[in-house]
C-alpha cells in the first residue's frame, strides 16, 4: 500500500473513532424515567458494540502505522544508495567507439558490454551502415548505448567545402534515424580536425576523447589498456575503435573495464555525461572531458 493512501486510511479511521467515541456520551436534555431507563440498557448495548468497533479500528490503524514505518525504512535504504553512488567516491566516464557499424567488431564489443552489464557511444560511418551491420547498430541502441556521427566518408571536414561539410553530417544522421528513430546527438571529425566553417554547418556538439593509438597493429591489447588506464579521471571520454578486424582492443576491454570499475567509475553515454555533470555543451569546444576550460582540454 502507498504512504499515501495509509496516510488516508489513518485519517479516516481516526474519523471515525472519534465520531464513535461521541455517540457514546449520554443523550442530551432531559427525559421521563421510564424513558431513561430504556435508554440506559440500549446505551449499554451499544457502547459495547461501539467498543469493539473503536478496538478493532484502532488495531487496523496500529497496523498501517507499522506499514508506513516500514516503507520510511525502506525509502531510507534507497535514497541512501542513492546518495552513495552519488558521492565524491564515484567517478564518471564515457566509453566511445568510432569507424563502424560492422557485423563482427562492432558485435564483439557489445558482447563485452553485457559481459560488464555497461553501455557505451558508438560514432558510426554512415557508408559502413548496411543491413547487417545496421542490425548490431540496433542491438546496440535496445542495450541502452547512444548512436552519434562520425560523417559518412570519414573525409577530412576541413578540406571540405560547407555544403560537402553538411552532406556527410546528414547521410549520416538520417540513416542512425531510420535504425532508431532517433537523431545523433554528437559529432566526431575525422581525425579531429575542425575549423570555423565545421563549427557553422554542423549543428550539434564535437567529442574527441583520451585514446591509444588502437588502430595501429603495432599497439597490443595491453598498451592500449595501459594507456588508457594511465590518462582516465572523472569526466573523460575514452576513444577507441570498433572498426572490422580490431580485435585487440576487444581484448583490452577486459581489463579496462573491470580496472575502471574497481576504481569506482561508472560508464554512461555521453549526453548522459554531460548531464550528470550539469554541463551544458558549447558548440564551439570538441570535448575530451566534460569538465574541460578550453577548445581541446
Amino acid at each position: 500500500m502507498k504512504t499515501n493512501t495509509i496516510i488516508k486510511t489513518i485519517l479516516a479511521a481516526f474519523t471515525a473513532v472519534t465520531m464513535l467515541a461521541a455517540c457514546t456520551g449520554a443523550p442530551s436534555g432531559s427525559s421521563a424515567d421510564s424513558t431513561q431507563g430504556a435508554e440506559s440498557t440500549a446505551g449499554t448495548a451499544d457502547s459495547a458494540s461501539v467498543s469493539s468497533t473503536i478496538e478493532k479500528i484502532t488495531s487496523e490503524v496500529e497496523k498501517l502505522t507499522e506499514e508506513i514505518t516500514a516503507g520510511t525504512s525502506d525509502s531510507t535504504k534507497n535514497d541512501t544508495a542513492e546518495e552513495t553512488e552519488m558521492s565524491q567516491d564515484v567517478k564518471y566516464i564515457a566509453l566511445t567507439f568510432d569507424d563502424g557499424p560492422n557485423a563482427t567488431t562492432t558485435n564483439d564489443v557489445i558482447d563485452k558490454l553485457e559481459k560488464y552489464n555497461i553501455v557505451a557511444s558508438f560514432f558510426l560511418i554512415g557508408n559502413n551502415i548496411n543491413d547487417e551491420s545496421a542490425k548490431a547498430v540496433k542491438r546496440a541502441y535496445d542495450l541502452g548505448c547512444e548512436i552519434n556521427n562520425h560523417s559518412r566518408t570519414h573525409s577530412n571536414m576541413t578540406e571540405l567545402s560547407a555544403e560537402d561539410i553538411r552532406a556527410e553530417f546528414e547521410y549520416t544522421d538520417e540513416k542512425v534515424y531510420e535504425i532508431t528513430g532517433e537523431h545523433t546527438k554528437f559529432f566526431r571529425s575525422p581525425y579531429i580536425s575542425v575549423h570555423q566553417i565545421v563549427f557553422d554547418n554542423i549543428d550539434v556538439p564535437f567529442i574527441a576523447g583520451i585514446g591509444a593509438n588502437d588502430w595501429e597493429d603495432r599497439v597490443t591489447a595491453e598498451m592500449r589498456a595501459k594507456m588508457i588506464l594511465k590518462q582516465a579521471k572523472d569526466g573523460d571520454i575514452i576513444l577507441l575503435h570498433d572498426a572490422e578486424g580490431n580485435s585487440m582492443t576487444v581484448e583490452a576491454l577486459d581489463t579496462i573495464i573491470p580496472e575502471l570499475q574497481k576504481q569506482c567509475y561508472k560508464f554512461v553515454t555521453v549526453t548522459e555525461l554531460f548531464k550528470i555533470k550539469g554541463i551544458e555543451p558549447d558548440m564551439e569546444k570538441v570535448y575530451t572531458n566534460v569538465l574541460q576550460k578550453n577548445m581541446y582540454n
